[in-house]
């Protein structure tokens, strides 16, 4: 493994991923999920895994206090290209980080934060349980947690959708695929990871799909055009409303679980007399 493991990733992953209708939905999406739960700003938000901001630098401009924790220093880089499109207010409302998810509550010394977001990240790792309990950490009492992750339950969309009939049938009971930017992923369930955050003192409150429908047309070969801006607002509009209901929210390949932690317990989780 090279010292910085996305740094080949960097571009597809910033550039070209985000612009993809697919791109701009996970956005949007997510974007009014987090403000159902969020406090109003200026509350501080912690991005674990944050890459190039996509997520969290609108929270910026919505006068959120944000820092944006990361490993790589490439996606670090693009990170700080896309600030400087910030408004001046916004730009000094984000701090970078270097540093693993498995050590953030170190690499922010120990403060607290009203949400702590952690997206697209735990289904690269072998274990979730450690980048959970720093999350967990790192939120004060009463603060949002919020995960996106891969649905272990829709493993053989993808494949299906893409007729490989040999790997959507043994997909049903694999919990690992090669994702589409071709790096190996984990995914995950919503009650095996609301579980987890409740034994680490945040107790799940929603959870929602992120995209359905534009991720079938993808896998089925069909094409949306991002430049069609009607379409394309149309789209998330009914990418959002999917995202809420059953069964939809539970066919999507990815899904999003928000979490409040315990406003008792705020340090470390010692025991309360």
């Amino acid at each position: 493994m090279t010292e910085d493991a996305w740094a080949h990733l960097a571009d597809r992953f910033a550039d070209e991923a985000y612009a993809s209708v697919k791109g701009y939905v996970r956005t949007y999406v997510m974007h009014r999920q987090l403000l159902e739960h969020l406090p109003a700003p200026p509350a501080a938000v912690l991005d674990v895994g944050g890459g190039a901001g996509h997520q969290s630098f609108p929270l910026a401009e919505a006068g959120y206090d944000v820092t944006l924790l990361d490993p790589s220093p490439a996606m670090l880089d693009k990170a700080r290209q896309r600030l400087e499109r910030l408004s001046g207010e916004g730009r000094r409302r984000v701090a970078l980080v270097q540093a693993h998810g498995e050590n953030a509550d170190e690499a922010v010394n120990g403060r607290r934060f009203d949400a702590v977001l952690c997206h697209g990240v735990l289904g690269y790792l072998e274990q979730p349980e450690p980048v959970v309990d720093q999350l967990c950490r790192c939120a004060t009492g009463g603060g949002i947690v919020s995960i996106m992750t891969g649905n272990a339950k829709t493993g053989a969309v993808r494949p299906a959708l893409e007729r490989r009939w040999d790997d959507a049938l043994a997909s049903f009971d694999a919990r690992t695929e090669i994702g589409v930017l071709g790096v190996p992923g984990r995914a995950d369930t919503v009650e095996e990871l609301g579980g987890l955050l409740r034994s680490h003192g945040v107790e799940p409150l929603r959870w929602y799909g992120v995209w359905l429908f534009v991720d079938w047309l993808e896998f089925s070969g069909a094409d949306v055009d991002p430049t069609d801006s009607t379409q394309l607002a149309a789209a998330a509009a009914v990418e959002l409303e999917a995202s809420r209901r059953d069964p939809y929210r539970q066919l999507s390949r990815v899904f999003h679980l928000v979490g409040r932690k315990d406003p008792i317990r705020r340090g470390d989780f010692s025991p309360v007399l």
